[in-house]
């Protein structure tokens, strides 16, 4: 198993157990969005649950494809759905968690880089803290408060402007 160093910015829980009801039922809508990604090719299967500040819960799962860059992460399918759907809604929580049939993945997942920009900047966009809840189809649970402590040198707007 691999060892998960901790930032003061988050905070590791052994078990879902441990969780109040409105971080579990996130988690389960993650774990849920799973059993339908389609994954081919690498039977990891990605599930991504979005929590808006007016209380809808948008899922998301990964979308792999033969010509691999044309795939996409569950994560920006479920922020791109609820930022379709609900363009003035807040983010405030994102759970991403992840399902194999040939083993069990025990620690939290962590999104890949384009994802953390992509939440970044809905971070940037809002001026809100995203919590990421991150954890495997059992075991650990990670939760981290904001998108900048997976990736605190961020490219933003602000960056563009002269």
């Amino acid at each position: 198993m691999k060892e998960i160093k901790i930032s003061s910015s988050a905070q590791e829980y052994d078990s879902t157990d441990e969780l109040d009801v409105d971080t579990k039922t996130l988690i389960q809508a993650a774990r849920e969005a799973t059993k339908n990604a389609y994954a081919p090719y690498s039977n990891f299967k990605v599930g991504a649950a979005v929590l808006l500040d007016n209380g809808k819960i948008i899922t998301g799962n990964n979308q792999e494809n033969a010509a691999y860059p044309s795939g996409l992460c569950a994560e920006r399918v479920a922020v791109f759905a609820a930022s379709s759907q609900y363009p003035d809604a807040v983010i405030k929580a994102v759970a991403i968690t992840a399902h194999s049939d040939n083993f069990i993945i025990n620690t939290p997942i962590s999104p890949c880089g384009a994802c953390r920009q992509v939440l970044a900047e809905y971070e940037y966009k809002t001026g809100k803290n995203i919590k990421l809840i991150l954890t495997g189809n059992k075991g650990k649970v990670l939760i981290i408060k904001c998108v900048k402590s997976l990736l605190p040198f961020t490219f933003d707007a602000s960056d563009l402007k002269k």
